[in-house]
């Protein structure tokens, strides 16, 4: 395996955010004195509300009470977009890749995160899409993923090293769990969705992961030695 194209690929059964956001934050800076390959981490957040660098505090609904009520924390974090909501039964996926600042187009390599979601979707006969006006990815006028990314400038290299990423939601009601309590990345108009309320159908976590790594490695042309599964941490950690 070439090392240019290895992909080390790890998947988290349970993870706080706040343990995975330095662990990103950690691995951007090995990648950058490549110290050890680029990383894509697969995994779940106990419930969590993320604000990102648009800071629109009024998007999130509920009070600090009701918040604690429901056991959900709150991150204001570095990548770009709105608020969003991570919870069980949601694939969250961190690509950790170096980009070459030659030929570089940060739009395209959005558009190959969503290409992922939607070539998943299309092997269970859904179709998906995009909204020109949005990010994510989209089954009719509802939202089954969201995207949300950070380029961080290379200090040893002419590129930027990503972090962040997608969130996939699988498990039926997951809009009940925590989605109505925020208006979604700032869209009142659309709604949102999951793989179970489309299809009736359960889907493991751990399976979307295992289906999705090579669908990712074949658009950004990777390799992988297939999942390797850390132990979770299933704590809640504290929020802003």
């Amino acid at each position: 395996m070439s090392e240019l194209n290895r992909l080390d690929s790890i998947y988290i059964p349970m993870i706080g955010y706040g343990e995975a956001w330095d662990l990103q934050k950690s691995l951007v800076r090995q990648i950058d004195l490549e110290e050890v390959p680029e990383k894509l981490l697969l995994l779940q957040h106990p419930p969590t509300y993320t604000i990102g660098s648009q800071k629109h505090p009024e998007h999130l609904l509920l009070s600090e009470e009701e918040l604690a009520a429901r056991g959900i924390t709150v991150h204001q974090i570095d990548r770009g977009g709105d608020i969003t909501y991570h919870g069980p039964g949601q694939l969250v996926g961190y690509p950790l890749l170096y980009l070459d600042a030659a030929g570089l187009d940060l739009h395209a390599y959005l558009r190959n995160l969503e290409q992922v979601i939607i070539d998943w979707l299309a092997g269970y006969g859904i179709e998906g899409g995009r909204k020109p006006e949005y990010t994510g990815v989209w089954v009719g006028d509802v939202k089954i993923a969201a995207i949300g990314v950070k380029f961080n400038k290379s200090r040893r290299r002419k590129g930027f090293i990503t972090s962040h990423g997608f969130a996939l939601n699988l498990k039926a009601g997951i809009a009940e769990d925590g989605f109505q309590g925020i208006i979604p990345c700032g869209i009142q108009s659309y709604g949102v969705t999951s793989f179970e309320d489309l299809t009736g159908r359960t889907m493991p976590v751990r399976q979307a992961a295992e289906e999705i790594l090579p669908l990712f490695c074949r658009i950004f042309n990777k390799q992988s030695n297939g999942l390797i599964e850390e132990p979770g941490h299933a704590h809640h950690d504290g929020g802003n």
